[in-house]
């Protein structure tokens, strides 16, 4: 058992080893999951047959999922004063989903499968993260979330090229995939049993409360931030929709992951800068510009027909994420009180995830009725109305 003043210096350093050890548990989790989100689409439409609509209702739903399971695993953590158990048991869901989508027959199969993944990470996300930011100093956990976002995404920059590399051995067969992705999931679950969680607080009542009842606890700066996020995750469909638009776009399957690398790689480089730079000035503004540059990628692949775009576009893409995704997060503790943290992050993700399953399923119906173009043209607008409304709202920091 470490001591307080151990734990103390831990605080003040960003690159603490809760913070290392979480980042290589995402790490080898990304590698799993990454190996096959590139796959799944190609594998969905190619081998099950399964339509775009039914692509975007497979993602929408499993993404719903999550995000309705991750305010309450928030709140129940928060009611008990305890992360690991919900990480260790979403990371494991996560990791043993993966093959079953490898055996799947239908698209229907592969539902149920991608919503246990889903259910894995409405359960861990909220826990994990608020685990995050207890491990370091209020004044650095931007750079927290940032360092974690980079490990995180390098995994996804690895898993597509182990993808490649297992491809070349039998290019015409994608199931084995799911079943190697096996392996790095199983690690990132091993790694969580060596990270230390303080102990927990006493409370007169640990049994948990319905979320619902701490809405009214939290100011009215968090609300209209939860309510500007969930208008950009209206538009914000799942970028399986990218992925397709390169694919039908003529380019191989090979350079489709390439780029999905690329896109990563960016993502990874950029978040550590980024969510440092959120500690220092105001996030809305990071946050805003990340959006803005959301617009002008969907701009760019409502029209791109040349490969080169579809690279410089997924290229770019990768700074919108770097500058939304951990700063995001980082600003939503700051408009909460610290107590209801994994409560509030929650609510962030169920928002998020409720919202983008009604993108997906917008996104397939308008790509098979009215084509690619007015898919990308609407989460553009949506984007654009959202940063809008982040940098015009409202804003009190509590913590």
């Amino acid at each position: 058992m470490k001591s307080i003043e151990v734990e103390k210096i831990e605080s003040h350093n960003v690159l603490n080893p809760t913070v290392i050890k979480l980042g290589f548990v995402s790490f080898f989790a990304d590698i799993a999951s990454e190996m096959l989100y590139p796959i799944t689409p190609i594998f969905l439409t190619a081998v099950l047959g399964a339509s775009m609509s039914s692509l975007g209702l497979i993602e929408g739903v499993a993404e719903a999922i999550a995000s309705l399971l991750k305010t309450y695993s928030g709140s129940w953590s928060d009611q008990i004063s305890k992360r690991k158990p919900f990480i260790i048991t979403g990371y494991l869901l996560a990791a043993i989903a993966k093959p079953i989508v490898g055996f799947s027959s239908s698209w229907a199969q592969v539902l149920g499968a991608r919503a246990l993944d889903r259910t894995g990470k409405g359960i861990r996300s909220a826990p994990r993260d608020a685990l995050l930011s207890d491990s370091v100093d209020p004044k650095q956990i931007g750079a927290a979330f940032g360092w974690h976002r980079a490990m995180d995404t390098a995994g996804a920059a690895i898993g597509p090229l182990f993808a490649i590399t297992l491809l070349t051995a039998n290019a015409a067969d994608l199931r084995p995939l799911y079943m190697w992705a096996l392996i790095p999931g199983l690690i990132s679950v091993l790694i969580l049993f060596f990270i230390h969680e303080p102990k927990p607080v006493k409370k007169e009542n640990q049994k948990w409360q319905n979320p619902i009842f701490a809405w009214s606890k939290f100011d009215f700066s968090f609300k209209k931030y939860l309510f500007s996020w969930g208008i950009f995750s209206v538009a914000n469909s799942s970028d399986v929709f990218l992925l397709m638009k390169a694919k039908s776009a003529g380019i191989s399957t090979v350079s489709v992951i390439l780029i999905y690398c690329l896109y990563n790689l960016v993502y990874a480089a950029s978040s550590p800068y980024l969510g440092k730079l959120s500690d220092k000035i105001d996030r809305r503004f990071i946050l805003a510009g990340g959006l803005f540059v959301f617009v002008l990628v969907y701009l760019g692949f409502s029209v791109a027909n040349e490969d080169w775009q579809y690279w410089a576009l997924f290229g770019i893409y990768g700074l919108y994420m770097g500058a939304t995704d951990g700063v995001g997060k980082a600003l939503t503790i700051d408009l909460v009180p610290k107590e209801l943290k994994a409560t509030a992050l929650g609510l962030l993700g169920t928002v998020t995830g409720v919202c983008t399953l009604v993108a997906s399923i917008t996104a397939g119906l308008i790509w098979d009725h009215a084509g690619s173009m007015w898919t990308f043209l609407f989460g553009a607008f949506g984007a654009a109305l959202a940063a809008i409304l982040i940098l015009t709202a409202p804003h009190r920091k509590i913590n």
